[in-house]
């Protein structure tokens, strides 16, 4: 079969198409046909080597796919040839906490991903795609969406009235802004560009702040909450943003760390961290359980990923290199050609 490996540290030209063995699924495994997947920033990082967990070459990469189901193993009885489904992020994360073997399971990086023809799944790490959402839709579930629903539901414990701060409109910025109306939310959101941030007001996004015309944005999101804070703020950008956003964090609030899009220095951690009693928590994907209750809240409130721009299979080189370019708005998405 067709897949694409990593087969260097080089970046995006260390992406290779290569032609491998179709796998064969185990007692308690599915074999999928790929019908779309979706990058995330993370797939990038892992190009150019040393990300903690997902440094191994080659590897098929991507942890973001939906398909059909070709074959099930001996074992499977929730599953049939037919069905329309995703896996989880963590192929050994079903529910409760995680252990070592659960971080040592993330597809595209710990074990082989998704950008094949076919690929293998763990039936208890499987789900199965609501009939609303299409193959390409379902395919940006497993890793964003399910990163703001552990930050925001699992962890933050979400409620209607909450007020919640999104960096930014990539993946886990946009679901989180989506699920965060649907339970009732005030949603402010960052972006430096004003045509994204009014894409994210027709989302319903409550109040806007353009982080270039103002580079103090922490004030302007306490103006906006009358000196208050906010309860969650969705720290997407590490050490580069990371004092603002606790700046912007009422007492007992949550700074969700969950990206490094800004660098990969240690954040500093100011004394207000800890005068404001403020809960800092490593955000790092999520259980199956967890991409189980997403699908059921989105389908409930027949929420519809965003989609930026989708490629064919054959330019999946071209995926990578406008993700690269950090333009999206949403998800960038790969779909099989047959």
């Amino acid at each position: 079969m067709r897949a694409y490996q990593v087969t260097t540290a080089d970046g995006i030209d260390a992406v290779k198409q290569v032609e491998i063995d179709t796998p064969t699924p185990a007692a308690d495994e599915i074999l999928v046909k790929m019908k779309a997947c979706s990058l995330n920033y993370r797939d990038m990082l892992i190009t150019m080597g040393g990300y903690v967990r997902n440094d191994i070459c080659p590897i098929t990469p991507l942890s973001d796919g939906a398909g059909k189901v070709v074959s099930v193993g001996a074992s499977v009885t929730d599953f049939k040839p037919g069905d329309r489904v995703i896996g989880n992020f963590f192929q050994a994360w079903k529910e409760g906490k995680i252990d070592d073997a659960g971080l040592n399971s993330a597809m595209g990086g710990s074990i082989d991903g998704v950008l094949a023809d076919y690929f293998i799944l763990k039936a208890d790490c499987t789900v199965k795609i609501p009939d609303y959402l299409s193959y390409a839709e379902a395919a940006t579930l497993p890793c964003a969406a399910t990163t703001a629903w552990h930050a925001l539901v699992s962890v933050g414990e979400l409620k209607a009235g909450d007020t919640i701060l999104l960096l930014g409109t990539g993946g886990v910025s946009i679901f989180g802004l989506q699920i965060a109306k649907a339970l009732g939310a005030t949603v402010i959101i960052t972006s430096s560009s004003d045509e994204k941030l009014a894409r994210a007001r027709e989302l319903g996004a409550d109040h806007t702040v353009n982080y270039k015309t103002h580079p103090d944005w922490e004030e302007e999101v306490l103006k906006i909450t009358n000196g208050n804070g906010v309860d969650n703020v969705l720290e997407v950008g590490g050490a580069g943003t990371f004092e603002k956003s606790s700046a912007c964090v009422k007492p007992n609030g949550t700074v969700s760390l969950i990206g490094i899009l800004s660098g990969l220095e240690s954040p500093s951690i100011s004394l207000m961290t800890i005068f404001n009693l403020i809960r800092i928590q490593g955000i790092y994907v999520g259980s199956t359980e967890m991409l189980k209750q997403l699908i059921a809240t989105m389908e409930a409130h027949q929420i519809h990923p965003q989609i930026d721009k989708s490629f064919p299979y054959s330019q999946s080189i071209d995926a990578y290199q406008w993700m690269a370019q950090a333009k999206h708005f949403g998800k960038v998405v790969i779909e099989s050609e047959d």
